[in-house]
């Protein structure tokens, strides 16, 4: 496999390192959109988390989390910006899963998860609830 993280996973690859356990790893962005941007990978390949056992989610949650802490912890960040791109309309370049902790300082520009994407389609809220309870 020509996975970019399975290389660095494999020590083919060197990484900085901010958090690992026999689960996950994770590590410093090489093009951080912010100080302390950090990366979360299973170390068993998986494109998304739709592949996972829950068992392997759960403890992807617990190393993401922990990375969290470790983040929080060492650059104390007045708040966070943490989740995944999945599939290539989500954004996802490296197809291995992967969660972003960006840590956000106050005055940074940045903005919420809501200034990704404002596109709400062409169906109410109503609608699309209507499909999830399969009346239509």
């Amino acid at each position: 496999m020509d996975c970019l993280f399975c290389k660095i996973i494999n020590k083919e690859i060197p990484n900085y390192t901010v958090y690992e356990d026999k689960n996950v790893l994770a590590f410093l962005d090489i093009f951080p959109h912010a100080m302390g941007h950090t990366v979360v990978i299973p170390k068993k390949h998986f494109d998304t988390p739709l592949e996972m056992s829950e068992e392997e989610f759960v403890n992807f949650s617990i190393g993401l989390k922990k990375a969290l802490e470790q983040v929080k912890n060492i650059l104390k960040p007045a708040g966070f910006n943490v989740g995944w791109n999945q599939s290539p309309a989500g954004g996802q370049v490296v197809p291995h899963l992967h969660a972003h902790i960006l840590p956000r300082y106050e005055g940074d520009g940045g903005g919420s998860m809501h200034s990704i994407i404002k596109n709400t389609g062409d169906k109410s809220v109503k609608e699309v609830s209507e499909l999830f309870n399969g009346k239509k």
